[in-house]
């Protein structure tokens, strides 16, 4: 894959400034466009999209192919004539220092609710013929997942697919087709929003192309246990006769856990999958690709090898690695969509055969100055001397802590001692010298400076911030997921400051 010289900004859509709680496609999407734009940079990059099961985390969906509904934009339902201007006037008074998912949810939901009546009663012929051509469309995912949701508001989104009464669990057809005429209008609810998703989100990534950015999104390797993709296709799993996980993921302990961590997404049934041709892998890279210029693959080594853990085990000391047919995924892929503009996550526990796995197939790793300074045996990999050519460059991702709260931290995030993080940040200011500007500068100034064909900058390195401003914590159950961005945060004086040194390390785009 051969991509000009170019960089960009880390920016999940949630974090976006909003008056509704949480980031969306809306007017603020578009100024961000704009802002990088005129900052002179090419590339916006996002987590995942799909819709969270719980606590925001965009790599525990519902679906691997439907959209976030909180992505949605209330004033463009109002723009479309689904909402009327005092339906979002009076949304509750949202903090804008974070996003509180639970309130946010429950005003859009009713918001939703709302705009799909009215879409209902008095949609345009030219509408309804739009959304009737969509859910043809999307059709292979879009029924099982509308079910799905329907059916968990009926029974208790507090309730696990598999405590529904078996018949439906088992996906017993007569079961479905009774459940899809009870539940008609709340699957059409479902369709409804994902209508509107994807029309909003088509609307603005066609405008950062036209504005000469590319966006880049986020494929997890696993899906959650509780997504209708696991339920509308058990065999590709490892489940149990009650469909219960047998075996789930996780990788072992490392740089952030001494005891691992231990994501709990059902184990694939590769074999099954290969038989199939990888059909389900196949559509969704489909649908992803529908979305995206280019597609990070991420914990690409699971490609390679994957580790297993038993679904009895309360950490993920107790695994295996056991080898995964990735080569052949990949080969299926590539006959299908010919090149793959897709970049491996080939962070971690990297093996000389993850490497050649991600060589044959010409797919650009990552390297996260955070990472260079360690005593990791793989830590010179990540510093600027050492950089491919085809390589996306990172100041951190949103894993890391902030540039800022790296660089302040005495203890760190990770299993590392104080005494291992003062020889750290020691290499750090031997390997960067004399700095006169601040260390988030510094560290931008290197990855645009780098031979990297990419340089990527999360949004809170660019605006100095610290450890309360982190994404994700690795292994932390709660408070990940929720950071905000201040309305007029991204200043004319930082776009300029990223705009000249763009311009200087030859980053802007043609």
């Amino acid at each position: 894959m051969k991509l000009p010289r170019t960089s960009g900004i880390l920016l999940h859509p949630t974090s976006l400034p909003s008056p509704f709680g949480i980031g969306d496609f809306g007017q603020e999407a578009f100024r961000f466009a704009d802002c990088l734009k005129e900052a002179g940079q090419g590339l916006w990059q996002m987590l995942p999209l799909g819709p969270p099961c719980s606590g925001g985390s965009p790599y525990q969906a519902f679906s691997a192919f439907a959209g976030n509904p909180l992505l949605i934009s209330p004033e463009l339902l109002v723009r479309e004539g689904y909402l009327k201007d005092d339906d979002i006037a009076r949304a509750p008074d949202f903090t804008d220092e974070k996003v509180d998912y639970d309130s946010v949810e429950t005003w859009k939901a009713a918001l939703l609710k709302e705009a799909h009546e009215n879409f209902r009663r008095g949609a345009a012929p030219q509408q309804r013929s739009r959304f009737k051509a969509f859910c043809a469309e999307h059709k292979t995912w879009l029924e099982d997942y509308a079910l799905f949701m329907a059916m968990r508001s009926e029974f208790g989104s507090h309730r696990s697919w598999t405590s529904w009464e078996k018949d439906v669990a088992r996906r017993a057809p007569a079961a479905l087709k009774s459940w899809r005429r009870k539940l008609k209008d709340k699957i059409d609810a479902q369709k409804f929003q994902q209508f509107e998703f994807y029309r909003q989100w088509d609307d603005l990534r066609r405008y950062c192309n036209d504005h000469g950015i590319l966006i880049m999104g986020d494929i997890p390797i696993y899906v959650s246990h509780e997504s209708s993709d696991v339920w509308a296709h058990p065999e590709q799993f490892c489940l149990d006769e009650d469909g219960k996980p047998t075996e789930v993921s996780g990788v072992p302990p490392d740089y952030f856990s001494e005891t691992g961590q231990l994501w709990g997404n059902p184990i694939y049934r590769w074999a099954e999958m290969e038989r199939s041709g990888f059909k389900w892998w196949i559509e969704r890279l489909k649908g992803t690709f529908r979305l995206f210029d280019l597609v990070r693959l991420d914990h690409f080594r699971g490609f390679e090898a994957y580790w297993s853990v038993p679904a009895s085990e309360t950490t993920a000391v107790n695994g295996r690695w056991i080898k995964a047919p990735g080569p052949k995924l990949f080969r299926a892929a590539r006959k299908k969509f010919g090149e793959l503009k897709v970049i491996a996550e080939n962070l971690g526990d990297i093996t000389p055969e993850v490497e050649q796995l991600r060589s044959d197939f010409g797919f650009p790793g990552m390297a996260v100055l955070q990472f260079a300074f360690g005593i990791e045996s793989q830590a010179t990999t990540h510093r600027p001397h050492n950089f491919e050519r085809e390589l996306f460059a990172y100041t951190g991702t949103h894993d890391n802590d902030t540039v800022m709260g790296w660089w302040n931290s005495e203890g760190g995030d990770s299993v590392r001692s104080p005494e291992e993080v003062r020889k750290e940040k020691a290499i750090a200011r031997r390997y960067f010298g004399p700095c006169d500007e601040p260390v988030n500068w510094k560290l931008i100034r290197v990855v645009l400076a780098s031979v990297a064909r990419v340089a990527v900058m999360p949004m809170q390195d660019v605006l100095g911030l610290g450890s309360e401003s982190r994404m994700n914590m690795p292994g932390r159950a709660n408070g990940n997921w929720s950071w905000k961005m201040k309305h007029g945060a991204f200043t004319p004086e930082y776009r300029q400051r990223l705009r000249d040194m763009a311009e200087i390390y030859d980053r802007i785009p043609a």
